[in-house]
């Protein structure tokens, strides 16, 4: 589906204000204009059916009063005014009922089209822009204020253009008439909008500030949620509930005053309503006294009026479903305005580097040759800030292991985020086989990389399922050599339901390694020519540590790997160690090099293995 409107729209809603909103809000329904037109035109048709039945029920009531009064009363003319009302006010809800469904038809289509574009500008966000908000607020923007601007449209399009509609008609109508009681009836207007204009100023501020909350609310619940496990061990429950608590306390104060001011409008024009009703009502008695109206256009009158009276007490009860609508939007579209990443230059076309392995040499794990990456002089602070990647400089050949190494902060993973381009560098270049990244796309740059991040990432699906992510629609074949090759086999075939096994809970029902090795194994069948390891083996104990290792060594041969551990027992056999400290490359070389030259490798190894190499070596042979 084609992006929406949506995300396309210039204004922002951030500085212009309320009407602003409106109007882009209104603009998602260009789309749908013939709908629109159909819906319109089936409520006009609803409206001059109601607003005639009236009339004629006026002239039915003569008729009667004429056969009681006046001693001729002519039942087939009486019969006839009744079954046209009947049939009139039929065809209303025929009309009503077609109106009601194309309406509901196009705000769906609308908001369908809006929640795509929420999820098609979540993928061209920068990674910046999720470091600075709560996950659970912008999860929030894109269900409840999308809900919420769903139900507001769907009952405004319907309310407010009958509403208007009806209030014009019955204001022809009562003219009609009688010129003097529709001059009663329109005295309360100016009133009305008033009230409504003064109400909706007041209460923008609440509803704004209640979707706010309501964001707040959710990102406390997200983080609660996915952190349940640490709030019980640290016994920290009362502190969570302490803080929903608060949140919820603000989020009912605000939802109540925001209600409370708006629902205020309504009963005020349902009071003058009646004051009207009644000023109609003496003055049309004492026009019938006089001769100049007869009781039964007096009774038409009346209907009238309510007829007139009700839509101005409707849309002055609108006034909480547009503030409501308004500030939800704005929420939505201060999402989709928010800064996206810079787009890509012209793609340059994939070279052999860059290319997918063939079917065979992903079944055998094998690779394309490719791979050399040279990071040139690259500095990099977070935005903007002091850089945190400071003149870095190395070559990783194709097919080498790579390994960085450091204390925490000092700059590892971030060197992965520049070169899988999820940030850009301040200066300096990385090459790919002699290319600049920034000369490719992010998703051909992207394609030639994988990736085993520490936390373990498995989606709600079967084991079989979450292996074939890494390359959708490999074979059975393929998907089995790959959990073969990473030792995923062994464990999956010890499970009732084997590959078929359904994981949900973030793989709750496996092992955090195990969860490891599933991810491990969507490295290996994606097989890019560059792979990235990032602290795969922190989180495990040291045997299931050896399980991850030796599977690592399959991943990783034929293929350029960086290994970011902490663990200096992961990297003891790359091509290449890099020291970093404080984002510097402070040493570089082999495991015995580094070893040898009693600089911060060696106090970091002796720091970890004092008296420990043994025990791991043991643990190593008992595999």
């Amino acid at each position: 589906m084609t992006a929406p409107t949506a995300t396309t729209t210039a204004v922002s809603s951030g500085g212009a204000g309320a009407w602003a909103t409106g109007r882009r809000l209104l603009r998602l329904l260009r789309p749908f204009t013939w709908r629109m037109i159909a819906a319109v035109a089936a409520t006009c048709a609803f409206v001059a059916l109601n607003v005639s039945a009236p009339k004629l029920l006026g002239d039915a009531t003569d008729v009667v009063v004429e056969g009681v009064f006046g001693g001729t009363f002519n039942e087939q003319k009486l019969g006839a005014l009744l079954l046209v009302v009947a049939v009139m006010y039929l065809g209303a809800s025929a009309f009503s009922w077609v109106q009601g469904a194309v309406t509901a038809t196009a705000v769906q289509r609308v908001s369908y089209r809006l929640r795509a574009a929420v999820e098609d500008k979540l993928a061209r966000l920068p990674s910046a822009h999720f470091d600075e908000q709560r996950r659970g607020d912008v999860l929030s923007r894109a269900t409840n204020d999308v809900d919420n601007i769903s139900q507001a449209l769907n009952q405004l399009l319907n309310q407010l253009i009958l509403s208007v509609l009806m209030l014009l008609g019955s204001l022809s109508m009562m003219l009609w008439l009688s010129p003097i009681l529709a001059v009663i009836a329109l005295v309360t207007v100016p009133f009305s909008t008033v009230v409504t204009v003064l109400v909706a100023r007041k209460s923008q501020a609440h509803f704004s500030e209640q979707w706010s909350t309501t964001g707040e609310l959710n990102a406390h619940l997200e983080e609660y949620i996915t952190g349940h496990e640490v709030l019980k061990a640290f016994g920290r429950q009362g502190l969570a509930t302490e803080t929903f608590t608060n949140s919820n306390d603000r989020l009912f104060r605000t939802s109540a005053r925001a209600q409370y001011v708006s629902g205020a409008v309504q009963p005020l024009l349902v009071f003058v309503s009646n004051l009207n009703y009644i000023a109609v009502a003496v003055v049309g008695a004492l026009q019938v006294i006089a001769g100049a109206m007869t009781i039964g256009g007096v009774q038409a009158f009346i209907q009238f009026s309510r007829l007139f009276s009700q839509p101005i007490g409707q849309i002055g009860g609108m006034v909480t479903l547009i503030q409501s609508c308004i500030a939800s939007a704005e929420r939505v579209f201060a999402l989709l305005d928010a800064a996206e990443i810079p787009a890509d230059a012209s793609a340059l076309p994939a070279d052999g580097a860059g290319q997918h392995a063939t079917a065979d040499t992903r079944t055998s794990g094998a690779v394309a040759a490719g791979g050399r990456v040279v990071f040139d002089a690259v500095t990099f602070g977070y935005g903007g800030g002091s850089p945190v990647v400071r003149d870095v400089s190395f070559t990783a050949e194709p097919g080498q292991t790579v390994a960085i190494v450091g204390h925490t902060g000092a700059g590892k993973t971030t060197m992965v985020n520049l070169l899988m381009r999820f940030y850009e560098l301040d200066s300096g270049r990385i090459t790919i086989d002699g290319t600049d990244i920034t000369e490719r796309s992010r998703d051909e740059l992207r394609s030639m990389i994988g990736m085993v991040l520490q936390d373990a990432w498995v989606f709600t699906g079967s084991i079989r399922e979450n292996i074939e992510y890494g390359r959708p629609g490999a074979s059975e074949a393929e998907v089995l050599a790959a959990a073969e090759a990473t030792l995923v086999d062994h464990f999956v075939r010890s499970l009732p339901d084997g590959y078929a096994t359904v994981l949900g809970n973030d793989g709750d029902t496996l092992s955090q390694g195990q969860r490891q090795l599933i991810t491990i194994a969507r490295a290996h069948l994606a097989g890019r020519s560059i792979l990235v390891l990032d602290e795969a083996t922190s989180s495990v104990d040291t045997r299931t540590e050896v399980q991850i290792r030796q599977a690592m060594q399959r991943l990783r041969h034929g293929r350029t790997s960086f290994v970011i551990a902490h663990r200096l027992s992961t990297v003891r056999d790359a091509d290449l160690i890099l020291v970093m400290d404080h984002g510097r490359i402070v040493e570089q070389g082999n495991h015995h090099q580094l070893l040898s030259a009693k600089g911060h490798y060696s106090r970091l190894y002796d720091a970890q293995f004092a008296g420990g190499e043994e025990s791991l070596r043991a643990a190593e042979s008992g595999l």
